[in-house]
């Protein structure tokens, strides 16, 4: 008899606080930097995760995911991948929703994408990239990333639409944790924090 392959979780975090999440201005590819209490959380992310340990640490590429992970404690192990940067919200990139509303009231970036940017399920064909990548390691791997992002990667682990990560709510810097119920991938924590 062969013994069940092992199941491990991915802890999902998102970056601390910027001037754009204060707004609510769309923040793709714009490298906004940390406030300062973007930083202090971020710190108390390293007591929160020092207990855990991974063989897999992935960053956004973005100077605020990158100097989350660093400030939570893995500074040393970090890898960045483009896989998981937030969604490229092409012409609407800076704006507010009301902003976009007010051109297009019928609009979701969930169902619609973003013009000159991506749409859902091109976000949803690199979450799965990344699924398929932390699965592969020999356990647990966390993933410091964006609010977009992380609900379309939250909604293709439990194998949802891409789209449906709108029903996911996600606050700066918290901490998620997937994982498995026997075979199937779940929801193990959503949006601590504490």
């Amino acid at each position: 008899m062969t013994a069940a392959p092992a199941r491990h979780e991915v802890v999902l975090v998102r970056h601390g606080e910027t001037e754009w999440t204060i707004s609510g201005r769309h923040t793709g590819r714009s490298d906004i930097p940390l406030t300062d209490a973007g930083r202090q959380e971020a710190r108390r992310l390293a007591v929160r995760l020092a207990a855990r340990p991974c063989a897999l640490v992935l960053s956004s590429p973005s100077a605020r995911a990158l100097e989350t992970a660093r400030l939570a404690g893995f500074d040393d192990r970090v890898v960045t991948s483009v896989d998981v940067a937030e969604w490229d919200y092409g012409d609407y990139e800076g704006r507010t929703t009301a902003d976009v509303h007010a051109e297009r009231p019928d609009w979701s970036l969930w169902r619609d994408g973003c013009p000159g940017g991506e749409d859902a399920t091109q976000v949803g064909a690199r979450a799965d990239r990344v699924i398929a990548a932390v699965r592969a390691v020999d356990g647990d791997a966390i993933v410091f990333s964006h609010g977009h992002f992380l609900r379309v990667f939250a909604a293709r682990w439990v194998e949802l639409a891409p789209a449906d990560g709108a029903r996911f709510a996600l606050d700066p810097a918290s901490v998620s944790v997937l994982g498995w119920e026997r075979a199937t991938p779940v929801f193990r924590r959503w949006n601590d924090t504490a």
